[in-house]
This record gives structure tokens, C-alpha cells and sequence, in this order.
């Protein structure tokens, strides 16, 4: 498959998928919809899909970009919080943490859970001051947005020099018995779970809309020059297994 052009404006992470929505400025309703309505099981979902092992990893990620104490930390696309959990567990304090996420359901879950600064908006327009964070993070959500150049863009925009951005994402394997396996899994399995743990039909949608977006989205490598092309520096991607994937660039 050949890489889309890094410096297209409009560059999006996938095709529309109109399986799900039938016109592609339906997109953003359709996803935010799912999202606000599967928010109190979110949490749940995400240990499924990673055999109990999310929050430690996400934790580990943090940590292994340079993200410490004393730091100001944006959240982009936090959903639930739990990339918020794993820094505030890491010593950020919760005046130093913004967490930003265009579903209201999502910020209403992420906010019984801790007191931290939480804004419904999206990662293409960071209601935020140029250099206002020394660190940026973004949690499986890169897949969700509607242009990689503008999200990367605004993300050097509003962090400081020096500081750092780290996108957590997972990509699709690279053999095809691996592909198929996971697509089982996820395309099938956990939605079926979905179903028969909650009743909640939104639920396993998101998850079928969820592999939708692995299986579609544009090469890994497309994310890297995409970044570069932001202008962010020291571009790199560290993979973990067949299907983790961590993206670091510093401002």
C-alpha cells in the first residue's frame, strides 16, 4: 500500500467508513454518539482488549517519553482518563493536568473518577496558548480525528521548546495469520462480549467501528512523516509486540 502524502492538508487517518455513516461529514456525530453512550463501560472494554494489561502499559509509555513531575501535561482525547490516571500516578499533579475529549460522556466519566481540568473540544483546535505545555499526549484515539497534519500542528503550537509529544496507537499487523487473528478477536469476540456483559448495543459497535479503523488506518509510517512534517524533531516510532505502536517527537 503506498503512503499517503504527508504534507496533504487533509491528510485523515482512514477512508470514510461508510458501513457505519453513509456521508463522511457524519463522521464526528456518529463516533462522539458511540462514545457517549458506551462511556460508563469504557473502562471495562479497555481491559478486555488488552488482557488486563492497559494501565500498566500506559503508565510504562509515560514514563519511558520522559514525562515526570512538575510538568504541564495536555491530554488529548482522554476519554475516561486513563492516560490522566497514569500520569497523575506518576507524580503529575492535578493542577499541572488538562484533559481535552470531544464526547460529553466520556468527560462526564473521567470526571467522577479525579479533579483535574477537563474541555469538550478537539485535538485540531487546542483552545489553548501557543507554549503551554511541556508535555502532550494523545491515547488511541489518533484514528478518530479528521486530519493528522492539523492534530500534529496544533500540538507543536501549544507545547513549549523542549517539550515533547507521545502518541499512543495501535496499527494493524503486519502478517496476514496475525491480521486475521486479531480481526477475529476483534471484529467478533469482544463485540460479542460487549453484548452479552452490558446489553448495550452502542457498545459493541464501537468496538466493530474500533478494528474498522486499525484495519484502515494509513501506514505507520505515514504517522512519522506526517509528524515530521509538523515540525516537530527526533521523530520516532517504538513498536511493542505486532500491534502497539508509541510515537515521540519533541518541539
Amino acid at each position: 500500500m503506498k503512503s499517503p502524502a504527508p504534507n496533504d492538508p487533509v491528510l485523515a487517518p482512514h477512508a470514510p467508513l461508510t458501513e457505519f455513516y453513509q456521508q463522511p461529514e457524519n463522521r464526528a456525530t456518529y463516533v462522539n454518539r458511540l462514545f457517549d453512550n458506551s462511556a460508563q463501560y469504557y473502562d471495562w472494554i479497555s481491559s478486555v482488549l488488552s488482557f488486563g494489561m492497559d494501565k500498566l502499559y500506559r503508565r510504562m509509555a509515560l514514563q519511558k517519553a520522559g514525562l515526570r513531575a512538575g510538568m504541564r501535561v495536555l491530554d488529548v482525547a482522554t476519554g475516561t482518563g486513563l492516560v490522566a490516571e497514569a500520569a497523575l500516578r506518576i507524580g503529575v499533579r492535578p493542577a499541572d493536568l488538562i484533559g481535552l475529549d470531544p464526547s460529553r460522556g466520556m468527560l462526564l466519566e473521567n470526571q467522577k473518577a479525579r479533579s483535574i481540568s477537563l474541555i469538550q473540544s478537539i485535538g485540531e483546535r487546542l483552545p489553548f496558548a501557543d507554549r503551554s505545555f511541556d508535555f502532550v499526549v494523545m491515547g488511541y484515539a489518533l484514528r478518530h480525528v479528521e486530519s493528522l497534519p492539523a492534530l500534529f500542528t496544533e500540538f507543536r503550537r501549544v507545547l513549549k521548546p523542549g517539550g515533547r509529544a507521545l502518541i499512543l496507537e495501535i496499527s494493524r499487523p503486519d502478517s496476514q495469520i496475525g491480521f486475521k487473528m486479531l480481526r477475529l478477536y476483534m471484529q467478533k469476540f469482544v463485540p460479542w462480549l460487549a453484548r452479552r456483559h452490558t446489553s448495550n448495543p452502542d457498545l459493541a459497535t464501537l468496538m466493530e467501528y474500533y478494528w474498522a479503523t486499525i484495519a484502515e488506518c494509513v501506514p505507520p509510517q505515514s504517522i512519522v512523516e506526517a509528524l515530521r512534517a509538523s515540525g516537530l524533531t527526533d521523530v520516532q516510532r517504538k513498536t511493542y509486540g505486532p500491534i502497539l505502536n508509541d510515537y515521540v517527537g519533541n518541539n
